[in-house]
């Protein structure tokens, strides 16, 4: 009795440091699915260059195949009413890095530095010290930052110089113009500038008779190939880790000039006239094809990042964003059967029947693809004709990511309308657009209302234009006559919204008195 008494506590003994171990590990497991659950969420950017609102599959483009981002788009969110800050390169990238309109933002144009600090050889005109970025933000929360592509917010050695505005890591070009040219004499890394093809082509050259040859125009080193293998690289090193990774890609931004191979995806049927570089940048035997192939490229970039995100087991708690920083390249008096830089933008209809293109406030200037995407968390295969714009994402990635957002930004959140939380979401403000180059121009968005005036440093600036995109997306009928108080209210608050900035001037007279 005494024996089996004894036996009897042994087993309850062993059986309590049992339930003990489970309860542990159930605890360690529960724990670590917590902790996994909490972990930081990576956010991954990539932005086009001039690429149009219907350019991409998913946004009615039927020539050009782009089943990567199609299939990013049918992963998450598509959103059919987002614009960019601006018409134009350098203050697009400003109002997104620091979630201000171009009426509060320090760079509103694409000014060269040296108009202002001769010091420098390349780059625009710089952020100053002071600005605050996205990047720094996601770098203060310990976030792993990098940059590559194309900069455009100051100069290397200047207060906006990548590596001082929040990024670890920065390869690409910094200056626009050098970014004309896709087979440059350099690329930089950080502060060091890296060479890259001992003979560079220029962005811009005429043939105004002969045979044009795309192998004329190709260099040794591709700089969107290496930039993308360096993207590559951050990503794969930055996979255990919270990364805020920003791909200003410079596709289809011109000089068309892809490697020769990738033309002969597209039928040659497409290029009956060559482009002899009278509207600008470069000669090219087959501007359609070649500009075809800039897209599917750009579609390939997006491939290869998603796969990365894939292969390190990273995708579903990393959120994926996809949009261009303008629409596509505008007309040129030099060929009229092409638009600046041999893009044929209208046999790729790549505005859709929107108005306008690069360097207009009209939508077609501005209105621009976004795709979001973030498994369990944005619904997929969804749209939303919300009203966004750039400055608002320094606020939703804030709310994405569980950050504070800091004090006095323009933006408004709209992380609530990529979850399908709030699917009613409105605007508290319009959205607003002083764009003092082209003539000089602004914009007002209101709900339905687009307010636009053209010419304003032209010494006769046109009057008031209104439009109610409801019924009139396209911009065909000013109605600015017959709704007088709507003008007077959004011209007032336009005015309102424009600080005095020495570097770019732009004035708007108003024409109606302020309302009671």
């Amino acid at each position: 009795m005494h024996r089996f008494s004894l036996h009897l506590h042994s087993f309850a003994a062993r059986l309590r440091m049992f339930t003990r171990i489970l309860i542990c590990s159930l605890a360690i497991c529960l724990c670590c699915q917590l902790n996994y659950a909490k972990e930081p969420l990576n956010v991954l950017f990539i932005l086009a260059d001039d690429l149009g609102w219907r350019d991409l599959g998913c946004y009615g483009q039927e020539k050009i195949p782009t089943p990567n981002i199609d299939r990013l788009a049918a992963q998450g969110i598509r959103f059919t009413q987002h614009y960019s800050g601006a018409p134009v390169c350098a203050p697009a990238r400003c109002t997104l890095m620091t979630g201000k309109h171009l009426g509060h933002a320090e760079i509103r144009g694409n000014k060269q530095a040296k108009v202002k600090f001769p010091e420098f050889t390349e780059g625009q005109l710089p952020l100053s010290e002071s600005a605050y970025t996205l990047a720094m933000h996601f770098q203060k929360a310990g976030y792993r930052t990098g940059a590559f592509g194309k900069w455009g917010l100051g100069p290397v050695g200047s207060t906006g110089s990548p590596e001082l505005k929040g990024f670890d890591v920065f390869f690409g070009y910094n200056c626009q113009a050098v970014a004309h040219s896709f087979y440059p004499s350099h690329l930089w890394r950080n502060k060091d500038r890296v060479p890259l093809n001992a003979k560079p082509i220029p962005g811009s050259a005429k043939q105004p008779t002969g045979d044009v040859k795309a192998e004329d125009w190709i260099g040794e080193v591709y700089a969107p190939d290496r930039m993308l293998a360096e993207a590559e690289t951050f990503l794969v090193e930055s996979a255990d880790k919270p990364f805020f990774l920003y791909l200003p890609f410079i596709e289809p931004h011109v000089a068309i000039h892809p490697p020769k191979e990738r033309l002969d995806a597209f039928p040659k049927e497409w290029d009956s006239k060559h482009y002899r570089g009278e509207n600008g940048y470069l000669p090219h035997p087959r501007p359609r094809a070649g500009y075809a192939a800039m897209v599917s490229d750009l579609d390939r970039y997006v491939g290869r990042m998603m796969s990365i995100l894939e292969e390190k087991g990273i995708a579903d708690r990393t959120l994926v964003i996809f949009t261009s920083d303008n629409g596509p390249t505008h007309p040129q008096k030099g060929d009229p059967d092409f638009h600046v830089g041999g893009a044929d933008i209208n046999f790729f209809q790549s505005s859709g029947s929107l108005r306008g293109f690069k360097g207009s406030v009209y939508e077609g200037g501005i209105r621009v693809p976004m795709i979001a995407r973030l498994p369990g968390v944005i619904p997929p295969n969804t749209t939303s004709d919300a009203a966004t714009y750039f400055p608002d994402w320094f606020p939703t990635l804030c709310d994405a990511a569980e950050l504070k957002s800091p004090d006095k930004l323009d933006g408004e959140s709209f992380w609530s309308v990529l979850t399908g939380d709030n699917k009613q979401w409105q605007r508290d403000q319009p959205m607003f657009w002083a764009f003092p180059e082209y003539t000089g121009q602004v914009a007002a968005r209101d709900g339905k209302w687009k307010l636009v005036r053209k010419g304003l440093l032209t010494g006769k600036s046109d009057p008031f234009e209104l439009y109610d995109l409801e019924s009139d997306p396209n911009e065909q009928n000013d109605i600015a006559a017959n709704h007088e108080d709507i003008v007077r209210r959004l011209s007032r608050r336009l005015k309102n919204s424009i600080y005095p900035n020495e570097n770019f001037r732009i004035g708007i007279p108003v024409k109606y008195p302020e309302l009671p």
